[in-house]
């Protein structure tokens, strides 16, 4: 029998060293981590085990909008886990009522479930569009159409509805009856909506594919088309809701509501909570018994949820993503004229991408070297999603080193080789 060396346990947890010796040892291979472990945070700030200090501009992929120890966050997770952090969902507790209230209101719909993650929500809206077919007694509405370069998730369903063939092919077949519309093609989008049709699923921006912006004629179009057929318009805002773009919700700015938003990321300050939010049209499809979750809209995560709505609120923080986005965008604008390999900026409030013509992954990586945080997506999009709380000092300091990234990285010798295949992959994401 093996003997196996024991771990002395700690308080603080493991020692550096031995966390990434543990990690590389027992956790299974997902990750392409860097040597560094984080012990802390603070606001827009991160330390690491050497006590270096990071400003993060990625916000722990759009989860930590109100960046890190927030008082009024802390506070109320150090409340709650006092008096209980879990309710089985067959009683009632103080916080899922008046959160899903506040959502309806954000939303301008009516009723919400709440689940785990955004995966997970992506899951139950999907069901609720078959729920709904079904009930409407209409033979073979099952089909689900979904936008090229999308990214839902990875579990089977969300990962059927997730374009790029790399996420989606080791683990086929996946759910049938999926079929995928041209970004922002009116054309292509009217060809393949008939009355099978029973949901189309919008991200309003698309955040994995490389910051995106839907064009208000598509998704115009999308709603008179989903209304006409009776089919679910489901709205993707697990990155781009909640605030991320000064707005409550992206698709605010497009003139006309989904009838399903799927929401996550930021909802609970960092603790796993998403939430499903839907017309009345189709929430009154479910029953009892048709869904559930165990841990979903517990009483320590909606109340964490609740605190960081009122946060939005009562800080004006939708303002501060206006105007911190702005100057960010104007900034990096600038930058880009000096820079002959930045192809475009996009985005909108404090989701942004910089699309460059080479590879991106080297230029994150010399980032964090810098000692800022960013991250890649889409092989050459540098993504961007500061916390809702970022200063006007913190962009100025971001782009002092930024610039300083773009300007002083040198691309390896392997990689010119590798931006002809690149290219090509990602030829359609160009044209647009």
């Amino acid at each position: 029998m093996k003997k196996v060396a024991k771990t002395k346990p700690s308080k603080e947890g493991a020692s550096a060293e031995q966390a990434m010796r543990l990690a590389g040892r027992y956790l299974m291979n997902t990750y392409r981590r860097p040597p560094i472990v984080f012990v802390r945070g603070r606001g827009c700030y991160l330390y690491d085990h050497r006590g270096r200090k990071y400003l993060d501009f990625l916000g722990g992929l759009a989860v930590n909008a109100l960046g890190y120890a927030h008082p009024r966050i802390t506070r109320v997770m150090r409340r709650e886990a006092g008096r209980a952090v879990h309710f089985s969902n067959l009683f009632h507790h103080a916080y899922q009522g008046p959160l899903a209230r506040k959502l309806a209101e954000w939303s301008g719909l009516d009723r919400v479930f709440f689940t785990n993650s955004g995966t997970e929500a992506i899951e139950g809206a999907l069901k609720l569009a078959r729920l709904a077919a079904r009930q409407r007694q209409i033979e073979g509405k099952s089909r689900i159409l979904a936008l090229e370069n999308s990214f839902h998730g990875r579990t089977f369903g969300a990962l059927s509805v997730t374009h790029p063939a790399k996420y989606r092919e080791p683990f086929a077949p996946l759910l049938p009856g999926v079929e995928f519309v041209r970004f922002n093609d009116v054309a292509d989008l009217e060809a393949k909506f008939d009355d099978s049709v029973c949901a189309l699923v919008i991200e309003p921006i698309q955040g994995e594919g490389g910051i995106y912006p839907l064009s208000a004629a598509f998704w115009t179009r999308a709603r008179e088309l989903s209304s006409h057929y009776g089919a679910a318009m489901i709205a993707d805002e697990i990155q781009s809701g909640l605030g991320r773009t000064g707005r409550a919700f992206a698709y605010q700015r497009l003139g006309s509501s989904p009838d399903i938003v799927v929401v996550a990321k930021p909802l609970a300050g960092g603790l796993p909570l998403g939430a499903i939010i839907a017309r009345e049209s189709f929430a009154d499809c479910l029953s009892p018994g048709l869904h559930g979750t165990t841990f979903g809209g517990g009483p320590l995560a909606c109340a964490v949820a609740l605190e960081f709505l009122s946060t939005v609120e009562d800080e004006h923080l939708l303002e501060n993503i206006r105007e911190r986005g702005a100057q960010l965008r104007s900034e990096l604008t600038r930058l880009a004229a000096e820079v002959d390999f930045v192809r475009e900026v996009r985005g909108e409030g404090l989701i942004i991408g910089i699309e460059l013509t080479v590879d991106g992954k080297t230029y994150a990586e010399a980032a964090l070297r810098e000692g800022i945080i960013i991250n890649c997506t889409h092989e050459r999009v540098l993504r961007l999603l500061p916390p809702f709380i970022v200063t006007g000092r913190q962009v100025n300091e971001f782009m002092r080193r930024f610039r300083h990234v773009l300007l002083n990285t040198k691309l390896p010798s392997s990689v010119p080789a590798k931006l002809a295949e690149i290219t090509e992959r990602n030829a359609f994401a160009v044209s647009r």
